[in-house]
C-alpha cells in the first residue's frame, strides 16, 4: 500500500490494532491512524478508543487533516459496555472536528456495528471495492426480519457507492484507495481559517468554451452530459467529481478556476432530467455546507424542471428533504456563483442557488429558460377552459401551440428576469468562462458576518 512519509516523533501511538502519528503526505502534515488488526481485526477496546480520540484532538488542536485508515470488526466484545463508550468517544471527537479540519478515512475492510456509524461523521469515505460497512449484521437481519443476505448485499462498497452515499469514491484496491485521497487532500486547506490552495492555472482564463456552447441542445426535453459543460468552464483537468454514483441527477464535486479551487454543484439531465429528489436535495446540501466549512467559492449550474413529482417522494419528506438544501445555501457564507444553462423552474430554480437565497452572482445563457413552470404546464392553468371548449383536436392543438409560443416569449427566458433583478448579466455560452473567473476574482474576498447564535437548526 502507499502509505504517507514515515513520522514525525511529535506525536505517536502504536498498539496491535491502532497505530496514529502526524506525518507528511505529498509535502502536507496530517494526523494519520491506522486501525486494523489485533486479536479481533481493528476492534475498538478503551485503549483503542483513546488513541484514536487523542489523534483526532491533536489534528483539531494542530490545525491539520485528520485521514484514517479503518478495518474494524467493531466494539470490543471482551470489554462489554466500556467498549461502546470507547467508540462514542471517538465520535464525539470527530464531531468536534468537523467544519474544522478535514477528515477522510479510508474503509479497507469491515467497518461493522456501532463504529461504522464513524464514517458518516467524517468527510469523505474512500472504500475498497471488498470492503463493507453496516449497523446490523446478515445473521442479526436474518433473526430479526427473516431475510438471509451477505456482507456485499447488505453493506458492499457497490451499495454505499450507489445507495447510501457513504462512499465519496471507490478504489479497486489499497493503492488506489490512498491516490484517491491524495487527490482529494490537494483541494483541500488545512483548517477552516485557511483557503483552499491555489495553484497555477495554464488554461487561459479568457478561453472561448466552444465545447460548452456546443453540448446543450436547444429542445428541453433532450437530455445531455452536465460535466461537459462543467469541465469546458474549469480549468482543464481540473474537475474532480464526488460521489459520482450517489444521486446521478445532481453532480458534486471539486475543481480550479484561474487556479482556485471551487465547489460544484450542477443538475444532470441525464438522469431523472435533472429533477431534484430526495436523494439529490441531500447529497446537494451536505456538500454545500462542507465548500462553506472549508472556504470553496460555490458554482451551481442550473438545468432543472423542478421537485421530481410522485406520492412515495412526499411520504417520505420531500418537503423536508428539500429544505435541506435550501437552508444549506442560504446559509452559506463563501462568494457564491450560479449559470442558468436552459430550465429553472419553480421552486427547484429558486432552491439552486437563486439571486434571492443569497447568491452573488447570477448569469443565464440566452437560452435560458427562467420561469414558474413550462409552457405546457401554465397554458394548461391559465387556458385550459378556453382550450376544452374546442371541440375539433387539430384546432385546439394549434391553439395550445400558439399559446405556448406566447408564454416561452413573454416569460421563458432570462430577460424578465435580468430586468427584475434576478439575473445579474446574460451571457453567450462561449463567454461562461471568463463571466465565471472574472466573477470570482472580483468577489473572491468576500466575507459575509452572520448572527451570533449557537448554531441554526437545520431540517436535518
Amino acid at each position: 500500500m502507499i502509505e504517507p512519509a514515515p513520522p514525525t516523533p511529535v506525536f505517536g501511538h502504536r498498539s496491535d490494532a491502532v497505530d496514529a502519528s502526524l506525518r507528511e503526505l505529498d509535502g502536507r502534515r496530517v494526523v494519520w491512524f491506522s486501525l486494523d488488526g489485533g486479536k479481533h481485526r481493528g476492534a475498538i477496546g478503551s485503549a483503542e478508543g483513546e488513541a484514536l480520540e487523542r489523534a483526532v484532538r491533536i489534528g483539531i488542536d494542530l490545525g491539520i487533516p485528520v485521514i484514517g485508515r479503518i478495518a474494524s470488526s467493531g466494539a470490543d466484545v471482551n470489554e462489554g459496555v466500556a467498549a461502546l463508550h470507547a467508540w462514542g468517544r471517538v465520535a464525539k471527537a470527530l464531531a468536534d472536528a468537523s467544519g474544522v479540519v478535514p477528515t477522510l478515512v479510508l474503509t479497507v475492510g469491515p467497518a461493522v456495528s456501532g463504529p461504522a456509524l464513524l464514517l458518516g461523521l467524517v468527510d469523505h469515505v474512500v472504500m475498497t471495492a471488498d470492503a463493507f460497512a453496516y449497523v446490523s449484521g446478515p445473521d442479526v437481519v436474518a433473526a430479526f426480519t427473516g431475510v438471509t443476505t451477505t456482507h456485499d448485499r447488505l453493506g458492499g462498497a457497490a451499495l454505499h457507492e450507489r445507495w447510501s452515499g457513504v462512499a465519496t469514491l471507490v478504489a479497486p484496491d489499497e493503492d488506489d484507495a490512498m491516490l484517491e485521497v491524495r487527490a482529494l487532500l490537494d483541494y483541500l486547506p488545512s483548517n477552516h481559517l485557511e483557503d483552499p490552495p491555489i495553484e497555477a492555472s495554464f488554461d487561459p482564463v479568457d478561453r472561448d468554451c466552444v465545447r460548452a456552447a456546443g453540448v446543450v441542445p436547444a429542445r428541453g426535453a433532450a437530455s445531455y452530459d452536465v460535466r461537459a459543460v462543467v469541465t469546458d468552464a474549469l480549468d482543464e483537468e481540473s474537475f474532480l467529481e464526488l460521489r459520482p454514483a450517489y444521486a446521478p441527477n445532481i453532480v458534486t464535486g471539486l475543481g480550479r478556476l484561474d487556479g482556485r479551487p471551487v465547489g460544484i454543484v450542477a443538475n444532470q439531465p441525464m438522469f431523472r432530467a435533472g429533477t431534484l429528489d430526495i436523494e439529490a436535495s441531500r447529497k446537494a446540501a451536505r456538500f454545500v455546507q462542507w465548500c462553506d466549512a472549508f472556504n470553496f467559492p460555490l458554482v451551481t449550474f442550473v438545468d432543472t424542471p423542478g421537485f421530481e413529482p410522485g406520492r412515495d417522494l412526499e411520504w417520505r419528506g420531500m418537503i423536508r428533504h428539500g429544505a435541506e438544501l435550501v437552508h444549506a445555501y442560504a446559509a452559506a457564507t463563501v462568494p457564491r456563483l450560479c449559470v442558468v444553462l436552459r430550465k429553472a423552474y419553480g421552486g427547484a430554480y429558486i432552491v439552486m442557488d437563486s439571486k434571492r437565497l443569497g447568491n452573488d452572482w447570477c448569469i443565464a445563457w440566452p437560452t435560458a429558460e427562467i420561469a414558474v413552470m413550462g409552457a405546457p404546464g401554465a397554458v394548461q392553468i391559465l387556458h385550459g377552459r378556453k382550450l376544452r371548449a374546442i371541440a375539433e383536436a387539430e384546432e385546439r392543438a394549434r391553439e395550445q401551440a400558439e399559446l405556448e409560443t406566447e408564454y416561452e416569449d413573454r416569460f421563458a427566458n432570462p430577460y424578465v428576469a435580468a430586468e427584475r433583478g434576478y439575473v445579474d448579466d446574460v451571457v453567450a455560452a462561449v463567454d461562461t468562462r471568463r463571466a465565471l473567473a472574472g466573477a470570482l476574482a472580483r468577489i473572491g474576498t468576500k466575507r459575509e458576518v452572520r448572527p451570533n447564535r449557537r448554531h441554526s437548526n437545520s431540517p436535518l
